[in-house]
């Protein structure tokens, strides 16, 4: 049986991509840049991207969201080898990257790296206790870069399936693949991210995730906008954020600087009835754009509930409207969409292109971190190619596309 048909007739080929012929040739062409590096013929792993439905800049400080494994993946071919070492290429970049699995170590000047990610991951499965190994690797994405939808959380979860598949049995649950990806990104990549992106990636399906407990609580939900004749359209507005990383660090700093002030060290932990008894007093230890932060997590925490019950009890209206004032709210609260001082507005210029277009029906709003990177709006059918039209006409082609959710976990394919 030739390669192609392996593929086929492989039922974790066919669950996350069907017949398609194009999945087909991409495995192809990773297995073939797999032999142009390495030998042995390789198993195929993939993890995704994701999709931060509503809950914008909760999860650092214990609040809750609603997030969704997406159909843009990072696949890799790869083999386990007797050498304690990783090495990884990479389509579309020079170079290989390897990590010696005898040299852990957080590296200063590997910050910000994919080698940091790869060490991160590798160190942080034997403090743990799993079982590690050298692999050759072959990965490649489509998972859209700098745009918001976890292209670096993508690869760390990618890291962790491999290892989990070739040294534990496939044994390590997604929750805890999310976790290690999150400290490889903390500690080794340099950026103080929350959990959300890399459990989004590795669990699969539309979750409800709730950070306020030790371990996150996970509630799956399960939804089908297509039947309601709706579509999610992810835009991206070229305008990458990858080099933002201290925008979003203070907005962690602004939250976290209230609830130091009020004793306390995530914003979760804080009463809100007392925080808005105590704000003549806040303000004289905390900037107003840091209280506007924290009335954005309280506000936001109960619109992702909302929104998760509108969903159960089939009620879109509802849903769209709680997309609504998030957005609204990461506008005038949160202040996200663009950097303070810059000219530079892609994503303003996006959500109101998009509400011009929608007219009252569906939603939009900020995705992500913000500042750059993509819109996420729930358009009509009915209007779904003239608003990807509109979209690719300012912003380029192939800006906006459509989204799925994915009901897979990360996992091994072949």
């Amino acid at each position: 049986m030739d390669f192609e048909q392996k593929l086929i007739s492989s039922a974790g080929f066919v669950a996350l991509y069907g017949q398609s012929g194009e999945a087909v040739s991409r495995y192809c062409r990773i297995r073939e840049g797999f032999l142009s590096h390495f030998s042995g013929e390789p198993g195929f792993f993939s993890a995704s991207g994701r999709c931060e439905i509503i809950g914008n800049h909760t999860d650092h400080n214990g609040g809750r969201v609603l997030a969704g494994s997406i159909s843009m993946d990072a696949v890799a071919a790869a083999v386990p080898t007797s050498q304690p070492c990783i090495r990884m290429v990479s389509e579309g970049f020079p170079g290989m990257f390897c990590v010696s699995l005898d040299d852990t170590a957080p590296k200063a000047e590997e910050r910000g790296t994919t080698t940091a990610l790869i060490r991160g991951v590798a160190a942080r499965f034997a403090e743990l206790g799993y079982r590690t190994g050298g692999f050759d690797a072959y990965v490649s994405s489509n998972v859209l870069r700098g745009s918001g939808l976890s292209s670096s959380a993508a690869i760390e979860v990618l890291i962790c399936t491999v290892l989990s598949e070739l040294y534990n049995q496939g044994g390590i649950a997604p929750e805890i693949m999310g976790r290690i990806s999150q400290y490889a990104e903390n500690r080794y990549f340099g950026k103080p991210c929350g959990l959300m992106d890399q459990l989004a990636c590795a669990c699969g399906s539309m979750i409800a995730l709730d950070f306020a407990g030790e371990d996150a609580g996970i509630k799956r939900i399960g939804y089908d906008f297509a039947s309601r004749g709706y579509s999610m359209i992810i835009t991206d507005v070229r305008q990458d954020h990858a080099d933002l990383t201290g925008e979003y660090a203070a907005i962690t700093g602004d939250m976290g600087a209230v609830a130091a002030a009020m004793g306390k060290k995530r914003l979760i932990e804080v009463d809100e009835e007392d925080f808005y008894g105590r704000l003549p007093a806040l303000r004289r230890v905390c900037s107003d754009r840091a209280l506007l932060r924290a009335i954005h997590f309280f506000q936001e925490n109960r619109r992702v509930d909302e929104a998760v019950a509108a969903l159960e009890i089939n009620d879109i209206n509802g849903f769209f409207r709680c997309i609504n004032r998030s957005g609204e709210s990461s506008a005038r609260l949160l202040q996200n969409l663009f950097a303070a001082g810059s000219s530079a507005q892609a994503i303003p210029l996006a959500l109101e292109l998009s509400r011009d277009l929608l007219r009252g029906r569906g939603a939009v709003r900020v995705h992500g971190g913000g500042f750059g990177g993509t819109i996420l709006a729930f358009v009509p059918d009915d209007i779904k190619d003239e608003y990807i039209a509109r979209m690719d006409s300012v912003f380029g082609l192939g800006a906006a596309c459509e989204l799925n959710i994915r009901a897979q976990s990360a996992m091994r394919v072949l």
